[in-house]
């Protein structure tokens, strides 16, 4: 039988990320976070539900997140399910949290990238984070319409259009 462990969601730190590092050199970061629901109940009182989740992450994440992410900050991650079991004082626990797979910045703040500050986006971290290299200026530029694409463009009439 088939099966999925994907989540997605969006919200806030609720403490600073906490960085450790394994002997084998591999980057760690626990962080929390505070999803908000807001909905109205059955006697119509708008009503808010916060739901509290904690999230790891691992390598270049693990850092991105512990330099440019502090309490209160937002986040939208994508992520799976992990269960972790111990024993502690004879007594068996167990705890369900999630394990980062990508994530994105939200909202503006200190240290993080907004979508209108595209001109210090090469002092802050990238909006995106992925293991990915980033493209070399020469994949980023746009080329200009040639004079035949404008030509094109003009001869176009109304009834060509399809809708």
């Amino acid at each position: 039988m088939p099966s999925l462990n994907k989540v997605l969601l969006m919200g806030n730190l609720t403490r600073d990320p906490e960085l450790r590092t394994f002997a084998s050199g591999t980057a760690v970061c626990n962080f929390g976070m505070a999803i908000n629901r807001n909905f109205t109940d059955r006697e119509g009182n708008r009503r808010e539900e916060t739901t509290f989740v904690d999230l790891e992450s691992f390598g270049k994440q693990a850092e991105t997140i512990s330099r440019y992410m502090k309490k209160g900050s937002g986040i939208f991650i994508e992520g799976r399910l992990k269960l972790d079991q111990w024993e502690k004082d004879g007594e068996k626990r167990s705890k369900l949290k999630i394990t980062l797979e990508n994530f994105q910045f939200v909202g503006g703040g200190e240290g993080a990238p907004s979508s209108g500050n595209a001109g210090q986006a090469s002092k802050q971290a990238p909006s995106l984070a992925s293991d990915l290299p980033s493209p070399s200026p020469q994949d980023t530029t746009v080329p200009s319409p040639s004079k035949d694409t404008e030509t094109q463009v003009e001869n176009i009439e109304e009834d060509d259009v399809p809708f």
